[in-house]
């Protein structure tokens, strides 16, 4: 229901601009083609077209795009502050109704001294811009917390479902958004102030956990962004909401089973989601030639040049097949990740690579505990749901009573990476809870290749690529 809704709104939006368009003596479709669109409005307000360029980058597109959305409404004589914040939360109702009013015409560009002196308005002009940085940055600050982000991948951890270099956007509103638990902090910084360093917000406020309705429910191989739950620790120390943003894909869901053996996980006894394309790790031996061509293969192969031999490449199973084919190649091994995992207890042979069984806690479960499976839930207990806890000779104590048992309040998830040996996950950390949850990754608007040519840097075939 509420995609539809979210879609019929747009589509009247987008026909309330065609109109103005066409008022303004353009063919109303180039309103539907983004940044063209934008391009085009630069024309009609008499901003640089250049600026066009400046929306593929973050922060500094929310005020490039919203200055030219208000020039061109200005253009048509709509100046007032009330029509500014109609045209940002309802335009559309207000852009089909400028576009049938008989009143409402195309008065000229509206950035040019002509215009200003045609049509004088008792707010200065420097006054006028100091109203739209400020009505836009609270616009965006509202979308940014409540409807749409944008992010960028920093590592390989989710290789080759994402690459580096991709910046996607992430909807808040298919889980629904998250009530901002740290809400006096400065705007566009997440938890560090640009430049000069030192914290981005103030813990003088603090909001509990709450989240809105949402599109849908939280689904099992969903590509998740979400808090990095560690960082409540020190040296951090960071509210929920301004932990380090993390993204994976949720493999297991409140209450399953999970357990990984020999690289194969488990969900409740049954084989896991495998990604087409996802990777493993594998050390590769030749005859002392090099690899270098490998780089030259479809998807570039990520392995370390420092060394002679053996190489580490993170590749499909498909590719370790194709390479152990290869005339200089005499031996392909598959990476055996020994790094001990979540709990982290010094009896336990857990690894990346082999782990569990475990379950996963669920709002409302009461777990029996024991000396076992204490290790397992603790954190959860003490840092995520607020409890003090103590393990004693004669028992398990939280908030100073001893128990045996524990009934959690929230939800919690484990993430893992695709890249699935080059990813720090659950196996590392256990437990995300269900109030660290950010939103789902929906599409990639550019993906940016850091080691490509000058003609190859942005990857085309990954724009507006929605992801499974």
């Amino acid at each position: 229901m509420w995609y539809i809704i979210l879609g019929v709104t747009t589509l009247i939006s987008l026909y309330g601009l065609w109109r103005l368009f066409e008022k303004a003596g353009q063919q109303g479709w180039k309103a539907l083609i983004p940044f063209y669109r934008e391009y085009i409005i630069a024309q009609l307000t008499a901003r640089p077209t250049w600026w066009i360029v400046l929306l593929f980058i973050p922060v500094v597109n929310i005020f490039v795009f919203y200055g030219i959305y208000f020039d061109f409404i200005k253009s048509f004589g709509r100046r007032r502050f009330w029509e500014h914040v109609a045209a940002v939360l309802v335009p559309f109702i207000v852009l089909p109704m400028w576009a049938h009013d008989s009143n409402v015409q195309y008065l000229g560009a509206y950035h040019t001294e002509e215009f200003q002196k045609k049509y004088p308005y008792t707010k200065s002009f420097a006054r006028e811009w100091a109203d739209a940085i400020v009505f836009a940055v609270v616009a965006a600050s509202l979308i940014r917390g409540f409807l749409i982000e944008a992010y960028m991948i920093p590592t390989g951890s989710m290789e080759r479902s994402l690459l580096v270099g991709d910046f996607l956007f992430v909807s808040k509103l298919n889980y629904g958004p998250r009530i901002p638990m740290t809400p006096l902090a400065f705007p566009f910084a997440h938890h560090t102030m640009p430049v000069t360093g030192g914290k981005a917000y103030s813990e003088l406020v603090k909001v509990p956990y709450k989240r809105l309705p949402g599109f849908q429910d939280i689904k099992r191989n969903d590509v998740v962004v979400f808090n990095y739950p560690l960082e409540a620790d020190e040296p951090y120390n960071r509210p929920i909401d301004k932990r380090e943003n993390y993204i994976k894909r949720l493999v297991g869901m409140p209450g399953d089973k999970v357990s990984m053996k020999n690289k194969h996980l488990s969900i409740n006894d049954h084989p896991a989601f495998v990604d087409e394309d996802m990777q493993h790790g594998y050390l590769v031996f030749t005859d002392g030639t090099g690899l270098e061509e490998a780089a030259l293969i479809q998807h570039r192969f990520e392995f370390d040049r420092g060394f002679v031999e053996p190489y580490l490449l993170h590749i499909t199973p498909d590719e370790a097949e194709s390479v152990k084919k290869w005339a200089n190649v005499k031996q392909v091994i598959s990476l055996q990740n020994q790094n001990p995992s979540f709990p982290h207890t010094s009896n336990s042979n857990w690894t990346f690579d082999s782990f569990g069984p475990l379950v996963i806690p669920a709002q409302g479960w009461t777990v029996k505990l024991d000396t076992l499976n204490w290790p397992l839930y603790e954190r959860a207990i003490r840092v995520y749901e607020g409890n003090s806890t103590e393990l004693r000779p004669d028992g398990i104590y939280i908030n100073g009573s001893r128990t045996d048992r524990y009934t959690f309040r929230m939800n919690y998830y484990w993430m893992m990476g695709d890249n699935r040996d080059n990813s720090e996950d659950s196996r590392g950390w256990g437990f995300v809870p269900e109030d660290h949850i950010v939103g789902k990754a929906i599409f990639v608007w550019l993906s940016w290749d850091k080691d490509g040519t000058f003609l190859s840097k942005i990857r085309w075939k990954r724009l507006f690529k929605s992801i499974e």
